[in-house]
Protein backbone atom coordinates (compact mmCIF):
# COMPACT_ATOMS: atom_id res chain seq x y z
CA UNK A 1 0.00 0.00 0.00
CA UNK A 2 1.25 3.46 -0.81
CA UNK A 3 1.15 5.87 2.11
CA UNK A 4 2.76 9.18 2.88
CA UNK A 5 4.03 7.67 6.15
CA UNK A 6 7.44 6.03 6.24
CA UNK A 7 7.80 2.31 6.90
CA UNK A 8 9.83 3.23 9.97
CA UNK A 9 6.89 5.27 11.33
CA UNK A 10 4.51 2.35 10.74
CA UNK A 11 6.97 -0.08 12.36
CA UNK A 12 7.31 2.20 15.40
CA UNK A 13 3.53 2.41 15.65
CA UNK A 14 3.31 -1.39 15.50
CA UNK A 15 5.84 -1.64 18.33
CA UNK A 16 3.71 0.75 20.40
CA UNK A 17 0.68 -1.46 19.75
CA UNK A 18 2.65 -4.54 20.86
CA UNK A 19 3.68 -2.81 24.09
CA UNK A 20 0.04 -1.88 24.72
CA UNK A 21 -0.99 -5.52 24.20
CA UNK A 22 1.23 -6.48 27.12
CA UNK A 23 -1.18 -4.58 29.39
CA UNK A 24 -4.27 -6.40 28.11
CA UNK A 25 -6.90 -7.57 30.56
CA UNK A 26 -7.99 -10.79 28.86
CA UNK A 27 -8.48 -13.47 31.52
CA UNK A 28 -11.29 -15.20 29.61
CA UNK A 29 -9.99 -15.50 26.06
CA UNK A 30 -6.28 -14.98 26.64
CA UNK A 31 -6.30 -12.98 23.37
CA UNK A 32 -4.05 -10.00 24.12
CA UNK A 33 -4.45 -7.11 21.68
CA UNK A 34 -2.99 -3.61 21.56
CA UNK A 35 -3.63 -0.69 19.26
CA UNK A 36 -1.73 2.51 18.58
CA UNK A 37 -3.21 5.53 16.83
CA UNK A 38 -1.04 8.12 15.15
CA UNK A 39 -2.98 11.37 15.17
CA UNK A 40 -2.49 14.00 12.49
CA UNK A 41 -0.82 16.17 15.16
CA UNK A 42 1.94 13.57 15.54
CA UNK A 43 0.68 12.39 18.93
CA UNK A 44 0.46 8.63 19.52
CA UNK A 45 -2.29 7.17 21.68
CA UNK A 46 -2.44 3.51 22.68
CA UNK A 47 -5.10 1.21 24.04
CA UNK A 48 -5.56 -2.44 24.88
CA UNK A 49 -8.49 -4.80 25.03
CA UNK A 50 -10.35 -5.06 28.33
CA UNK A 51 -12.53 -8.14 28.67
CA UNK A 52 -15.59 -8.61 30.82
CA UNK A 53 -17.11 -11.88 31.98
CA UNK A 54 -20.24 -11.05 29.93
CA UNK A 55 -18.10 -10.82 26.74
CA UNK A 56 -20.55 -8.34 25.15
CA UNK A 57 -19.21 -5.59 27.38
CA UNK A 58 -15.61 -6.25 26.34
CA UNK A 59 -13.91 -3.29 24.66
CA UNK A 60 -11.44 -3.85 21.86
CA UNK A 61 -8.00 -2.24 21.83
CA UNK A 62 -8.82 0.00 18.87
CA UNK A 63 -11.87 1.50 20.57
CA UNK A 64 -10.00 1.81 23.87
CA UNK A 65 -7.30 3.84 22.10
CA UNK A 66 -9.88 5.99 20.31
CA UNK A 67 -11.81 6.74 23.50
CA UNK A 68 -8.55 7.70 25.16
CA UNK A 69 -7.58 9.95 22.22
CA UNK A 70 -10.90 11.81 22.31
CA UNK A 71 -10.71 12.09 26.10
CA UNK A 72 -7.21 13.55 25.96
CA UNK A 73 -7.38 15.71 22.82
CA UNK A 74 -11.06 16.34 22.12
CA UNK A 75 -13.52 15.43 19.39
CA UNK A 76 -11.61 17.22 16.63
CA UNK A 77 -8.94 14.53 16.37
CA UNK A 78 -8.06 12.97 13.04
CA UNK A 79 -6.29 9.64 12.70
CA UNK A 80 -3.31 9.40 10.33
CA UNK A 81 -2.58 5.70 11.00
CA UNK A 82 -3.66 2.75 13.14
CA UNK A 83 -1.53 -0.22 14.16
CA UNK A 84 -2.96 -3.36 15.74
CA UNK A 85 -0.87 -6.10 17.36
CA UNK A 86 -1.55 -9.19 19.39
CA UNK A 87 0.62 -11.47 21.47
CA UNK A 88 -1.05 -14.63 20.21
CA UNK A 89 0.46 -14.86 16.71
CA UNK A 90 -3.00 -14.79 15.14
CA UNK A 91 -4.54 -12.68 12.39
CA UNK A 92 -6.10 -9.63 14.01
CA UNK A 93 -7.63 -7.01 11.72
CA UNK A 94 -9.92 -4.51 13.43
CA UNK A 95 -13.39 -6.00 14.00
CA UNK A 96 -16.44 -4.53 12.28
CA UNK A 97 -17.48 -2.46 15.29
CA UNK A 98 -13.98 -0.97 15.59
CA UNK A 99 -13.86 -0.20 11.88
CA UNK A 100 -17.15 1.67 12.06
CA UNK A 101 -16.12 3.63 15.18
CA UNK A 102 -12.72 4.49 13.67
CA UNK A 103 -14.54 5.77 10.56
CA UNK A 104 -15.69 8.81 12.54
CA UNK A 105 -12.08 10.00 12.80
CA UNK A 106 -10.16 8.33 9.93
CA UNK A 107 -10.02 9.33 6.30
CA UNK A 108 -10.10 6.96 3.33
CA UNK A 109 -6.29 7.12 3.05
CA UNK A 110 -5.59 6.38 6.73
CA UNK A 111 -3.10 3.50 6.96
CA UNK A 112 -4.20 0.45 8.95
CA UNK A 113 -1.43 -2.01 9.93
CA UNK A 114 -2.44 -5.37 11.37
CA UNK A 115 -1.37 -9.00 11.54
CA UNK A 116 -3.03 -11.05 8.80
CA UNK A 117 -2.78 -14.76 7.97
CA UNK A 118 -0.09 -13.84 5.42
CA UNK A 119 1.88 -11.65 7.86
CA UNK A 120 1.85 -7.96 8.73
CA UNK A 121 -0.44 -6.14 6.31
CA UNK A 122 -0.97 -2.45 5.59
CA UNK A 123 -4.19 -1.30 3.96
CA UNK A 124 -5.99 1.97 3.37
CA UNK A 125 -8.97 2.54 5.63
CA UNK A 126 -11.36 2.59 2.65
CA UNK A 127 -10.13 -0.93 1.79
CA UNK A 128 -10.71 -2.16 5.32
CA UNK A 129 -14.19 -0.60 5.52
CA UNK A 130 -15.39 -0.01 1.96
CA UNK A 131 -19.09 0.45 2.80
CA UNK A 132 -19.19 1.91 6.29
CA UNK A 133 -22.36 3.59 7.47
CA UNK A 134 -22.31 7.37 7.23
CA UNK A 135 -24.96 10.03 7.38
CA UNK A 136 -24.47 11.01 3.73
CA UNK A 137 -25.59 7.52 2.68
CA UNK A 138 -28.51 7.68 5.09
CA UNK A 139 -29.59 11.11 3.82
CA UNK A 140 -29.50 9.91 0.18
CA UNK A 141 -31.59 6.87 1.12
CA UNK A 142 -34.10 9.06 2.97
CA UNK A 143 -34.55 11.22 -0.16
CA UNK A 144 -35.10 8.24 -2.46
Amino acid sequence: MKTSLSQMTLDDLSRDATLAAEKSYSPYSGFRVGAALLLDTGKIVVGTNVENVSYGLTICAERAALVRAVSEFGPGIRIAAVAVANLNGAASPPCGACRQVLAEFAGPETAIVFPAASGKTTMRFDEVLPFGFDMKLKQRADKA
